[in-house]
């Protein structure tokens, strides 16, 4: 069985999004992070509950057998793993690493301009850089703190 699949069905069954799922084979520890995209602040404690609940049901009804099972938000280093979180992410800052070098780097931090065509645009240091989705290994938000003091305020 395909967790990420079946974790997708379920978590988005429940009106959530499946923002990443990370399995340890080692420790057999299920990581799963979740959004409510339209919810105001994110996700809370009470949701992570809601959407552990539900997939304990289904892991057990499934057979699946794992140790321990960790629901939470993506945090505000969110990961961006979908063409679909470039585009809703774009005016964010964010943190690229690459597969294959551009330019002798691997690593690039700057502003997502969002997606040109298939592929991810960043202006970094005034200039822009287009990346291959493909050719990128790891992209998270970097956290806006002085944004996230305008928001409280």
């Amino acid at each position: 069985m395909d967790l990420q699949n079946l974790f997708s069905i379920t978590v988005e069954g429940m009106g959530y999004e499946l923002v990443d799922l990370e399995m340890s084979p080692r420790s057999r520890l299920l990581r799963v992070f979740i959004d409510q995209p339209g919810k105001q602040g994110g996700v809370d404690v009470d949701d992570c509950a809601m959407v552990s609940n539900q997939l304990t049901r289904v892991l057990s009804v499934e057979n699946i057998d794992y140790d321990r099972l960790e629901v939470s938000s993506p945090g505000l280093d969110r990961v961006l793993t979908k063409e679909g979180d470039f585009t809703r992410f774009a005016g964010n800052k964010v943190k690229l690493r690459l597969k294959v070098p551009l330019n002798e780097r691997r690593n690039f931090q700057g502003l997502l301009l969002g997606l040109r065509g298939d592929k991810v645009a960043v202006s970094c240091q005034g200039e822009e850089y287009i990346f291959e989705i493909n050719n990128i290994t790891k992209a998270n938000l970097v956290p806006d703190f002085d944004k996230q003091k305008k928001v409280i305020s």
